[in-house]
């Protein structure tokens, strides 16, 4: 069984964060400099929760409000559901569909380490039977030969 540890180690730990105190629309421009979906915000180095293009969209866009303005802190995801290393990929699946969500932030020891998303999960799934299916094929070519 595949795991979180897997995904992480196969697309790196790459996780870009921002401060509660900050703009929403500071949020914003990391996200689009970066092509990225998703921030982890912190306070004061303190892990706080994670803010994404849908809070932005639900929380400001709609709502009439000011993305300058508009404090991360206001709009942020507080305790969203996350995962650790050794979780495995199902459970990530089950948690996404479940809450539909599209990110998962992996937690160890009270610190953010990676941040996971559906597109990380398909690209793995996908990535991991191409890889099966290549091992079954020469598996077979030489029992056959």
């Amino acid at each position: 069984m595949k795991k979180v540890s897997h995904l992480i180690l196969h697309k790196g730990n790459t996780v870009n964060t921002i401060e509660a105190h900050k703009p929403v629309f500071e949020a914003l421009e990391i996200m689009i400099s970066k092509n990225i979906g998703a921030l982890i915000v912190y306070q004061d180095g303190e892990y706080k929760g994670l803010l994404t293009e849908r809070d932005y969209a639900r929380k400001v866009a709609i709502m009439g409000k000011n993305s300058h303005d508009t404090k991360v802190s206001e709009i942020m995801q507080t305790n969203p559901a996350s995962v650790k290393f050794e979780d495995s990929i199902e459970k990530c699946m089950e948690i996404m569909s479940d809450k539909h969500i599209r990110y998962l932030p992996v937690i160890a020891d009270k610190h953010v380490v990676g941040l996971v998303s559906m597109g990380d999960l398909v690209r793995f799934i996908i990535e991991d039977q191409k890889n099966t299916i290549n091992h079954l094929q020469n598996f077979i070519s030489g029992a056959v030969s």
